[in-house]
């Protein structure tokens, strides 16, 4: 199975059973780097899919709580090479792994290195929120022999032409962006974008997974069977910087599970 193929698998795999599947993002090497492999290990034992951040300095499409994680992990000394340096050296866990990147990192890098490397550390995808599609056939190129799936973004604003392609380019899943403006912002309100997450479900070859403003679990019983997947982003971070066990915190944001301590809480 190629590594893009093994995010689809694994988020089909709960959804098939009627529930979404958890995609849990954390800024790499935050709270504390030398606590990175812990944390993702944690992670994996919840989530069906790891999405981990890059660090930047202008990451523009993230809220105040993905911005300071990022500052923070920059200033220990966080960089794309550590990140894939790290995965390489850490035993391999269950739930695929992507990297949600802004472009300049990964030009830096340089794309045929990028995509080998990142085959290397059992990278099964990229997400990268400033590269337009009409862009992107460069890196797509690099990451293509490698099964390194390059996931597109939509979002309630995208013209329907437009989300059609954006969903039949997209590897590994499509993320559909459930508000416009920038993660960690209030909680997101299904019933607005239902008819949305249809429209793209339509479209889509591969699962869908909605994200920005999810936190709660009432949220994702409300996107049963509309989407494939939800991904919770600033939330998560926010209980990693409270020191709080995620994967207990991830597991009570499935329906019919005990309440955790934050998931009721005001956090993507």
């Amino acid at each position: 199975m190629l590594p893009r193929e093994r995010i689809a698998a694994a988020i089909r795999a709960v959804a098939q059973g009627g529930e979404p599947a958890l995609v849990a993002f954390l800024t790499a090497g935050y709270p504390q780097r030398a606590r990175f492999r812990e944390h993702v290990a944690a992670v994996a034992q919840a989530a069906e899919v790891i999405e981990i951040g890059v660090p930047f300095t202008d990451p523009m499409a993230d809220g105040m709580t993905i911005q300071r994680s990022s500052q923070e992990a920059l200033r220990q000394g966080v960089s794309l090479q550590w990140i894939l340096d790290e995965l390489t050296a850490m035993e391999r866990v269950r739930a695929p792994l992507l990297l949600m990147s802004y472009l300049n990192p990964l030009l830096s890098y340089g794309y045929a290195r990028l995509a080998a490397a990142s085959g290397a550390a059992g990278v099964c995808g990229y997400i990268v929120p400033d590269l337009p599609l009409d862009e992107s056939a460069a890196l797509r190129a690099a990451l293509d022999p490698h099964g390194i799936a390059l996931v597109q973004m939509v979002t309630p604003v995208t013209p329907a032409e437009r989300l059609a392609r954006l969903c039949a380019a997209s590897q590994g899943f499509v993320y559909a962006v459930t508000m416009t403006g920038t993660t960690g912002h209030s909680a997101a309100t299904p019933a607005g974008v239902l008819g949305y997450l249809a429209r793209v479900r339509a479209a889509a070859p591969v699962p869908v997974c909605a994200g920005f403003g999810i936190r709660t679990r009432q949220q994702v019983e409300a996107l049963r069977g509309a989407v494939d997947g939800c991904v919770i982003g600033s939330a998560l971070v926010e209980v990693l910087e409270r020191g709080e066990a995620p994967q207990r915190w991830l597991e009570a944001l499935r329906p019919g599970r005990a309440d955790a301590a934050g998931v009721h809480g005001p956090g993507s």
